[in-house]
């Protein structure tokens, strides 16, 4: 059994999954130890990491940099890595930009719409695929709620249906209504992962710089678990402040030489003058 049927196996039992972001070692190791299920390495990066404007800024060096340094920190974990802007629209291409994440060390490749002959090849090849419907982001400017008509969410389902026919393994669904994301779920064999798609998918995801309080702006589909970004700055100010009044570093900071080699020192610079 694959790693991804132990997680297929977990949605016919209705054991809900935990994903959360990651983008490089040490956040990956706290939450493999915490006792995540799935580590997403999301084009998020982008924006949370790198400083770009917008997800279609991400390359696939730099999900597969990123990819590496998690995998690395997190060496047992499942890894979905975010297959970026452009690499992926034919079938062929998104081939090739798989085969880059996987030696990186992903599990799975993940990308957004609906095209089941890029699932179906990907999945002939052997690469488990992770679909996004809803919001996307690499393709959408404004970041707003979709399928909120009969008509948008008659699409969506179509579109979630002919991704499980070709071989996806797992659905993340964003920013659509809780009934429509219960009912996909229902009607797939992937598992299917939400973020602001209420809480009838199979396994919840969010940003880790959001849930975190990184990110300070506020998020109707986040709940912040901790203020980290708070917690850092009030650390860094007080290390400046300690600095500028001399009083960092202190005696039990220093290291001191041995007293005859701090004796033969000095002879040496008496003699050097």
């Amino acid at each position: 059994m694959s790693k991804a049927d132990l997680f297929l196996e977990k949605k016919r039992r209705g054991e809900k999954l935990v994903v959360v972001t990651a983008y490089d070692a040490p956040t990956a190791r706290i939450e493999a130890e915490a006792g995540v299920d799935i580590i997403l390495v999301g084009d998020s990066v982008g924006v949370n990491i790198l400083g770009y404007a917008h997800e279609r800024d991400v390359t696939l060096a730099d999900m597969a940099h990123h990819i590496a340094a998690v995998r690395r920190g997190a060496p047992d974990i499942y890894i979905i890595g975010d297959l970026p802007y452009a690499t992926y629209d034919t079938p062929e291409v998104a081939l090739g930009s798989a085969r880059v994440l996987r030696d990186a060390g992903a599990d799975c490749v993940k990308f957004e719409g609906a095209q089941p002959d890029v699932v179906a090849a990907l999945t002939a090849a052997g690469v488990d695929v992770c679909g996004h419907l809803g919001l996307e982001s690499q393709h959408q400017e404004t970041k707003r709620r979709q399928g909120k008509t009969a008509e948008a969410a008659a699409r969506l389902y179509d579109d979630a249906l002919a991704g499980d026919a070709a071989g996806q393994k797992f659905l993340v669904l964003e920013l659509v209504p809780q009934e429509l994301a219960a009912k996909i779920t229902r009607a797939v064999t992937a598992v299917t992962i939400g973020i602001g798609a209420g809480r009838e998918t199979d396994g919840q995801v969010l940003v880790v710089n959001d849930l975190t309080g990184v990110t300070t702006r506020a998020f109707k589909h986040n709940r912040r678990y901790g203020e980290v970004g708070a917690a850092l700055r009030a650390a860094v100010a007080a290390y400046a402040q300690d600095v500028r009044a001399g009083s960092f570093p202190g005696p039990e900071h220093a290291f001191h030489m041995a007293e005859e080699e701090r004796a033969a020192l000095e002879q040496w610079l008496r003699e050097r003058s």
